[in-house]
This record gives structure tokens, sequence and C-alpha cells, in this order.
């Protein structure tokens, strides 16, 4: 251990330290840095005013969900932090990955079941969601459409039937031309026009297609890429194996190609997550929208600083806790 720390030390300084240009560089650096953290460290100890988000934290949380079922999204938090805290400590016996797969796979209908009521529960329109709930069951509702239908236009796309393959493109073309505000719009806005007078559909499930439809076309790229990875060798082993070409794509090209994608699909939802707060400007009252709401209280006018870094603060650490997920995964499946 004493050998390993030396030689840390020999090339940290060999790093930073290589001549008298380097260290003044350095040392420059360095004090740059103790000066803007300690004046950061200042404002977040004794200057910033935290009532502004202590004092709303269950609003944060969960909207404007009513105070006698707020057990609900508390107790649905608690089992998706659960199941993110063993997907990154869990052995690598195939019994637990089968059962962190299927816990994934189910978190969503009982997020929706345990949010929305029935059978028993009272039922609570989707209007009351609100704030972190809101941000976390929208982002894997369209993560659950947009990557599926991801994956089928990828393989559109590559497909030899000319009209299959010229609608997939077409369909990718098309949707990454359009900004994804004015996806929205459409969602929220103008499919109302085209349904029946009587018939209507909450805006979450309009923002759940919408961001869906609209992040599959990237997704789509994104697993093309894995396919165009593959080699040609790895066909020629499955020809020899006597798989046909559904089983070839199925069991050895898609699973391939979806691990090479990996990083990129990580992109992909961090992106969804944080893209989620443009439904503030909708009327859906996620966490940008819970901010402002706040912030329009006379009590916290002008406590635009402590509620924005609060706010990035908690879309760093839910973004970080996906990047090393996906680090997990990648890591497994690479053994």
């Amino acid at each position: 251990m004493r050998i390993k720390s030396n030689n840390l030390i020999i090339k940290f300084k060999k790093g930073l330290f290589k001549n008298k240009t380097d260290s003044s560089i350095t040392i420059f650096l360095i004090l740059i840095i103790i000066f803007f953290f300690s004046k950061i460290i200042n404002w977040l100890v004794n200057i910033a005013d935290w009532k502004v988000v202590l004092e709303n934290l269950d609003l944060y949380g969960f909207g404007s969900y009513p105070h006698s079922e707020i057990w609900r999204p508390k107790l649905w938090i608690t089992l998706l932090a659960t199941l993110c805290f063993f997907t990154l400590f869990s052995s690598k016996q195939s019994f637990s990955r089968k059962g962190l797969t299927l816990s994934w796979i189910l978190i969503i209908p009982f997020g929706i079941f345990l949010l929305a009521g029935g059978f028993g529960l009272a039922e609570i329109p989707t209007r009351s969601w609100g704030g972190l709930t809101l941000s976390l069951i929208l982002t894997l509702c369209s993560a659950a459409i947009a990557l599926p239908l991801g994956i089928i236009l990828a393989i559109g796309r590559q497909s030899n039937l000319k009209l299959i393959n010229l609608t997939c493109k077409l369909y990718i073309d098309l949707m990454r031309s359009f900004p994804l505000i004015s996806v929205l719009f459409f969602g929220q806005l103008l499919i109302p026009l085209f349904l029946p007078v009587d018939y209507e559909v909450s805006r979450f499930i309009r923002a759940v297609f919408a961001f869906g439809l609209f992040s599959s076309a990237y997704i789509a790229e994104d697993i093309r890429g894995g396919l165009q990875t593959i080699p040609s060798t790895q066909y020629e082993a499955a020809d020899v194996l006597g798989f046909n070409k559904r089983q070839t794509l199925l069991l050895i090209v898609l699973p391939q190609a979806i691990r090479t994608a990996l990083p990129a699909l990580t992109n992909q939802a961090i992106g969804l997550l944080q893209n989620t707060s443009l439904m503030a400007i909708l009327g859906l009252v996620e966490l940008l929208g819970i901010s402002r709401s706040i912030l329009a209280n006379p009590e916290f006018i002008g406590r635009y600083l402590e509620v924005y870094v609060w706010l990035a603060a908690l879309y760093w650490f839910i973004c970080t806790v996906m990047a090393l997920i996906s680090r997990r995964i990648e890591h497994q499946l690479n053994l």
C-alpha cells in the first residue's frame, strides 16, 4: 500500500508540478478553486435561507396529492429507491438478476395502480399528481414506450422490405426534425380536438405518449448504431448453429447491440428526465412547476437562488444514480 501511495504522489507531482510554469499554474488554479469553494460554502451555510425548501418538502415530493393518501407516493418512491439500491449493490447470481429485471418491469404498473387508485384504494386523478413523483413516473412510463418502439424502428430501418424501411426512416427523420415542445403542444392541445366531445384523455397520458413517441426516434438511431457494430462473423456463427433469422436477431444480435448502445441509451434516459420540466409550461406541476408555484407565494418571494440550487442538486442526484446504475449494468454485461 505504501509503495502504491508513493507512486501516486510521484505521478501527481510529475503531472502538476513538472516545472516552474506548471507549478505556478497549478497553485494559481488551486487558490481560485479554494476561493470560490469557500464563498459557496459560506453562502450555503450562513446566507441562504433554506426555509423555502424545508417547509415545502411534501410539495416537492408529491405535489397536490391528497394528504390523507400521501402514503401511496411515499411507498412507491421508497420501493423505487430500494430497487435502485439493490441494482447497484446486487450480487452476480442469475436469480438476483432475474428478480431485479422482473421488479423493474413491475414497478411501473404498480406505481400507476398505487397512485391512480382502484381495487379498494381511493381514485386520485392524474391532475393531483405532482413534484418528484410525477417526474419519475412520467420518465419511467415514457421510457417503457420509447425503448421497445425504438428497437422496432431500428430493426425496421434495416429491413429489406422497402415499405417498412421507408416508413421507419420517415418516422425517425420526421420526429427528429420537430422540437420537443411542439410535440408536447400537439399532444396536449391538438389531440383533444380529434376526439369525441365526451371523451377525454388525461394530460398525464398525453404527455407519456408524446415523450415516448419523440424519444423513440432517438433511441432507434442509438440501437441502429449498435446493430451496425455487430461483425458478420456473428451471423455466420448463428447460421452454423442452425439459428433462423428471428432467433439470430433476438438471441445474438439484439442483446449485443443494446449492450453497445447502453451509454447512449443512458443519455436518452437522463435527457428524458430533464425534459419532463417542460410540462410546467403545459400545466402539469412537476418539480419545476412546484418551484414556480412556491416562488409565487408572497412569503418566499425573492428566494430564487435557494429554490433553483435545490432543484439543480436534486436533478444532479437522480441523474448520477441513473448513470451509476447504467455503469453497473454495463459492467455485469461485460463479464
